[in-house]
C-alpha cells in the first residue's frame, strides 16, 4: 500500500495524495506520520486508564500534544526525527503502563496490534506496520470520515495547546478530553451519530483551548493594539521569524538586543507586531513578505537566516538551504534544529552569528499595513461600531478568517474583498488576510474596512466580538447578527476553528475554495442539513447571496 493523505485542502484532486503529498512530503514521511498518530492513540489509551487511578503525567500530556502537532500539514518532513518520536512514544507508553498497574489500574487495550513489541523495529518494519494503521484501515467511509474529522480537530487543538503550554498555561481537562477522544476513534462500537456528537464536543474543547491561548498571550504580552506595520526593510542584517509561537519571538528579540541584527516577522508571525510587550525592542523591524506559500521566493531575497517556529514550512530550496533553522514541532532533513533546554529556553546564538555575516534584506515592497483588532481593541471601539451599524454606515460584517494557499482558485478571496460594497467590513484572522490586507479598501468613519485580529488562533477574538455584538444588540443568537462567514481553509487548525464555530451554534458558514476531501457525502450532508455548511461559487453569485 502506498501513502494516503487527505487532511489538507490542497490534497490531490480533492480526493487524496497517494504518491507524494502536494505539501511535498514523501510516501515514507506520510507513513511514519500515520504510525506516530497511531502509537499516540496507544499512549492515550494508557493515559485514560491512568487518570482513573490518579496517575496523571504531564510528560505524557506533552507528548500527545507534540506528536499531533508534528503531523500537521507543513510542520515536519524529517523522517528520522518522526521515527525517533515513534520509538520514544512506545517506550513512554510502557513506562506509563507499569505506573498505572502499580496503582491498581488495568491499561487494557494499550497493546494495539501488539505494538508493545515494536520498540526495536527497523525503519522498514515501521513502514510495513504503518500500512496496517493508516487512514484507509477504517473501511466504512462515513466512520472513517468522522474519525478523521475528530483527529484533525485534535491536531489543530494541539497547536494551540502547545503555544499556551510554552507560556506556562495549561488545562488538565483539555488534555483529558484529547486522550479520551483519541481512544474513541479506535472504538468500532461507536456509531456515526455518536462520532458526530464527539466532533461537536471537540469543538467545545477547541473554544476552551483557544481561550486558554488568548489568556496566555495577553497576560504575557498585553492585549493587541492598533498598529501600523512597515513592510519595507532597514539597512541592518536581519533574522526572519515565521510561524506562530510568540515565546520563540520573545526569546529571539531578547537575544538579538545590541547585536546590530534586526528581527522581521513573516506569515502569521505578523501578529507579534501588535503586542505591546514587543514594541520596546527598537530592533524589531517590520513584516517581510506574504503568506507561507511564497516563502520559496521570499526567503531567498531576505538574505539572512530564517527561523521556522511552527508549521507552514515548505520544501527547502537551495537558494536559502544553509540559512533556515527549525524549532519546536518543525523539522526538515538537513536543516539545523534548535532544541529547547529543560527549562524551555532556547539558544539562538548560532542564528545570530550567521545573521551578522549576511547582507541586509532585499526590499520587495514598501508601505505599511494595519492590524491589532483583537477582541479587547474592537470592544474598546464598540460604541463607534454599534453607532455605525445603527446608522447604516456599516451594513454587514464578513468573517473572512482562515488560510491562504497556492491554488489559483484562492484569488476568489481577493476579488471578493475588492468587490464588497463600501458599507461592509471584513473581520479576519490567519494568513487568509494576505489576499487583501495590502489593498486600499478604505475605512468607514475611521474604522478600517479590514479588521485583522491576528493569527488563526485569534479566530477566537472574532467569536468574542460576535458574542459581544449579540449582547449589545439584545439578540437571541449570533446568527441574527449582520455577519456572514466566507472562510478559506487549508489545514487542521482551520478544522478546529470550524468545529468550535459549530459548537457555538454558528450557521451558514461557507468554506472554500473546496469542501474538505475527508468529508464523505453522508457526513457532508449532515453538516449541510444541520448547520448550513456550503462551498463557494462565483464572486458575483456569492455576493448576491450574502447581501440579499
Amino acid at each position: 500500500m502506498g501513502m494516503f493523505c487527505f487532511q489538507c485542502q490542497e490534497t490531490a484532486g480533492c480526493k487524496g495524495c497517494t504518491v507524494r503529498g502536494v505539501c511535498g512530503k514523501t510516501e515514507d514521511v506520510a507513513k511514519i506520520q500515520d504510525l506516530l498518530v497511531y502509537v499516540t492513540k496507544g499512549l492515550a489509551t494508557v493515559a485514560v486508564e491512568g487518570r482513573k487511578v490518579g496517575v496523571v503525567s504531564k510528560v505524557v500530556d506533552k507528548y500527545i500534544v507534540e506528536n499531533l502537532f508534528i503531523t500537521i500539514t507543513n510542520a515536519n518532513f524529517d523522517f528520522k526525527a518522526i521515527e525517533a518520536r515513534v520509538k520514544e512514544t512506545l517506550s513512554l507508553r510502557e513506562e506509563l503502563k507499569e505506573e498505572v498497574s502499580a496503582k491498581g489500574g488495568n491499561p487494557v487495550g494499550a497493546d494495539l496490534k501488539g505494538c508493545a513489541t515494536w520498540i526495536g523495529s527497523t525503519s522498514e518494519e515501521f513502514l510495513n506496520k504503518a500500512n496496517e494503521v493508516g487512514v484507509l484501515s477504517t473501511e466504512n467511509e462515513d466512520i472513517r470520515s468522522l474519525r478523521e474529522l475528530i483527529v484533525y480537530g485534535l491536531k489543530g487543538m494541539s497547536a494551540y495547546m502547545k503555544h499556551a503550554m510554552n507560556l506556562g498555561f495549561d488545562d488538565d481537562n483539555i488534555h483529558a478530553f484529547m486522550a479520551e477522544a483519541l481512544v474513541k476513534t479506535l472504538d468500532d462500537a461507536l456509531t456515526a451519530d455518536e462520532l458526530t456528537a464527539l466532533a461537536l464536543e471537540t469543538g467545545k474543547y477547541g473554544v476552551d483551548g483557544m481561550a486558554l491561548l488568548d489568556k496566555a498571550n495577553t497576560e504575557s504580552y498585553g492585549h493587541p493594539e492598533i498598529t501600523k506595520v512597515d513592510i519595507g526593510v532597514r539597512k541592518n542584517p536581519g533574522i526572519l521569524i515565521s510561524g506562530h509561537d510568540l515565546r520563540d519571538l520573545e526569546m529571539l528579540l531578547e537575544q538579538t538586543k545590541g547585536t546590530g541584527v534586526d528581527v522581521y516577522t513573516h506569515g502569521e508571525m505578523l501578529a507579534g507586531q501588535y503586542y505591546p510587550a514587543f514594541k520596546k525592542y527598537d530592533h524589531f523591524a517590520g513584516n517581510y513578505g506574504n503568506a507561507w506559500w511564497l516563502q520559496d521566493k521570499e526567503f531567498a531575497t531576505f538574505n539572512g537566516p530564517i527561523l521556522m517556529t511552527t508549521n507552514c514550512i515548505t520544501p527547502v530550496k537551495d537558494s536559502y538551504r544553509g540559512r533556515i533553522f527549525t524549532t519546536g514541532a518543525v523539522g526538515y532533513e538537513g536543516c539545523t534544529h534548535i532544541e529547547a533546554k529543560e527549562d524551555g529556553t532556547k539558544d539562538f546564538s548560532e542564528i545570530i552569528e550567521l545573521a551578522k555575516k549576511c547582507e541586509a534584506p532585499t526590499e520587495i515592497e514598501k508601505g505599511e499595513i494595519i492590524g491589532g483588532f483583537a477582541h479587547n481593541q474592537v470592544i474598546a471601539l464598540a460604541d463607534k461600531v454599534v453607532e455605525a451599524v445603527k446608522s447604516g454606515a456599516i451594513r454587514r460584517f464578513f468573517v473572512m478568517a482562515g488560510c491562504d494557499g497556492r491554488a489559483k482558485s484562492r484569488d476568489y478571496y481577493r476579488e471578493f474583498a475588492e468587490k464588497l460594497p463600501q458599507d461592509t467590513v471584513i473581520l479576519t484572522a490567519g494568513c487568509a488576510k494576505y489576499k487583501y490586507n495590502k489593498l486600499n479598501l478604505g475605512d468607514i468613519g475611521g474604522i478600517p474596512r479590514v479588521l485583522d485580529a491576528g493569527q488563526c488562533n485569534d479566530s477566537y477574538s472574532l467569536v468574542v466580538i460576535a458574542l459581544k455584538l449579540q449582547e449589545v444588540f439584545g439578540l437571541n443568537s449570533v446568527n441574527e447578527l449582520p455577519i456572514s462567514y466566507n472562510i478559506a481553509w487549508y489545514e487542521q487548525k482551520a478544522v478546529i476553528v470550524l468545529l468550535s464555530l459549530l459548537h457555538l451554534g454558528v450557521k451558514n458558514i461557507h468554506l472554500g475554495p473546496t469542501l474538505p476531501a475527508f468529508l464523505s457525502p453522508n457526513v457532508a450532508k449532515v453538516l449541510v442539513d444541520n448547520f448550513g455548511i456550503a462551498g463557494i461559487g462565483t464572486v458575483e453569485d456569492d455576493m448576491k447571496l450574502f447581501l440579499s
